[in-house]
């Protein structure tokens, strides 16, 4: 495997105080060139401490936050995705850091849900915009009230982040690749006690009796403020009537129509040069519906629909015209949905694609007035393993360093296996192992092996990661509750006092 590329210790500096080992394009060499030497190396690792030692604290009150969700994006998943976006870039990989993890400040953040040890993107997201952990299933409900239960529904709700922004006079926004009225951007701004009532036809007689409403429906509340400014993402099917593009919807409301005459100046649009096209100065309140239901994978994005960074710039666009600040949630999707399929291909490009959106958002933004935290709700049963050499193809066959290169690793069955796995899933073997090949491991489509067959590959309960910058981010460090990441939010902006 060749690269071109020679050997120089480089340091990253600037935005972040994290300082890394990397490689400047020059000329053709071998692999061996990027080892390193002992000098470079040690070089490096004070560079970095120095720049930690000389990290100064900000504790100025935010002017902005912005929470980046990858959803499902665990620790496995990282180590992958960097490896990965290296490779696109035409590196072996292993060097490179996502946008977000040269930030200064990092902690782990436990996931489970009170009634469960793996959790699920409501409960989890429920935490994180809350500021309270509640059961799995439920959208910003109290953790007393079963799933599924209307029971006092009214008394039973937790305020999101965003209603107490709205109450402070600050704009609100929700961005996602999933439908707007999933589980994670669904708790931006709206309350069900389960997370599967998207439309009124998901949404039972009785539940209905006894107060609940669709979560879609609640798109266009005020939140006690002027409502969101901006949401942008799929799911266009849960918001029109049936007989209108695509819709769903069985009671005849058009909920596109009625955020359009709620708010004043507002705008709709359904593809990406209609969102290329919004005159901002012009719009007070955008909605953008880019599918019916889930926005594509990345990795085979149709032309009409914009990237997450397109639309998280938008949104940024949009919100910075406050001069009281923002809040805004900016969600990678379908990184979950790509694993829950048991294929990497998916997941990791769009790991990709949420660095991107970080990276262009620090283009966009102060980080000494704006918050940016980027995290997981929850991990999978995603690995990474086999002793690969360095800069071996991520979604290729293990050939490890100790071998000739191109040779691969052999099992006990004396088959080759891939670096990446999972412990259940829709890849799991029926019967003898096939005999892999890299053309077929690296297509795709391709869904890696697992160990225990299932229709849908599970959640994974173990920590992710949040990485932090901008004002109060020093408090992302150590392990933590995931609920606290609400009340950083909170002390950054001095959310609820001033919501008072």
């Amino acid at each position: 495997m060749k690269h071109t590329h020679t050997l120089k210790a480089v340091l990253f500096s600037g935005l972040a105080s994290i300082c890394s080992f990397a490689v400047i394009a020059e000329t053709n060499t071998d692999m061996k060139d990027w080892i390193g030497t002992e000098e470079s190396w040690l070089e490096a690792g004070k560079a970095t401490v120095d720049q930690k030692v000389a990290q100064k604290i900000n504790t100025k009150r935010a002017k902005n936050v912005i929470l980046f969700i990858g959803d499902g994006m665990g620790i496995s998943t990282l180590t992958a995705g960097r490896i990965l976006e290296g490779q696109l870039a035409g590196n072996p990989g292993e060097e490179n850091y996502l946008s977000f993890e040269k930030f200064p400040y990092s902690a782990l953040v436990k996931t489970y849900n009170v009634d469960s040890q793996v959790a699920d993107s409501a409960g989890t997201a429920t935490a994180f915009n809350t500021g309270a952990k509640t059961r799995l299933g439920v959208i910003n409900t109290v953790p007393t009230l079963d799933r599924s239960h209307c029971d006092d529904i009214e008394h039973n709700k937790l305020t999101p982040i965003a209603a107490y922004a709205e109450r402070a006079g600050l704009s609100t926004g929700v961005v996602s690749t999933a439908r707007l009225t999933h589980a994670t951007p669904a708790a931006v701004y709206a309350n069900s006690p389960d997370r599967d009532w998207e439309a009124d036809t998901d949404v039972p007689a009785e539940a209905k009796t006894a107060g609940c409403t669709d979560i879609a429906s609640q798109i266009i509340e005020t939140m006690g403020g002027n409502g969101l400014e901006v949401a942008l993402g799929g799911g266009r099917a849960n918001f029109l009537p049936k007989g209108t593009m695509d819709g769903k919807r069985a009671d005849g409301k058009n909920i596109v129509k009625d955020w359009q005459s709620a708010f004043a100046g507002s705008a709709f649009v359904t593809n990406k040069a209609e969102l290329e096209n919004i005159d901002y100065t012009k719009t007070q309140h955008l909605l953008g519906l880019f599918s019916p239901s889930h926005m594509d994978y990345d990795d085979r994005r149709s032309a009409d629909q914009p990237e997450l960074a397109e639309m998280a710039e938008s949104a940024i666009k949009m919100l910075s015209k406050n001069e009281n600040g923002y809040f805004l949630m900016v969600e990678a999707g379908r990184i979950d949905h790509g694993h829950h399929e048991g294929n990497a291909h998916k997941a990791l490009y769009d790991t990709v694609a949420l660095s991107k959106a970080v990276r262009r958002t620090l283009e966009l933004v102060d980080t000494e007035e704006t918050l940016i935290l980027v995290t997981a709700d929850h991990s999978h049963t995603f690995t990474i393993a086999g002793y690969a050499r360095r800069g071996n193809p991520i979604f290729g066959l293990v050939s490890p360093a100790a071998l000739p290169e191109g040779e691969l690793q052999k099992a006990l069955d004396g088959k080759p296996y891939t670096t990446l796995g999972y412990a259940n899933g829709p890849g799991a073997v029926k019967g003898e192992r096939s005999e892999l090949t890299d053309a077929e491991t690296q297509n795709k489509d391709f869904k890696q092996q697992s160990l225990m067959p299932l229709h849908s590959e599970t959640h994974g309960g173990e920590d992710v990661g949040l990485f932090a910058i901008g004002p109060w981010s020093h408090l992302a460090t150590g392990t933590i509750e995931q609920n606290v990441i609400f009340h950083i939010m909170d002390h950054a902006l001095d959310l609820r006092n001033r919501a008072k």
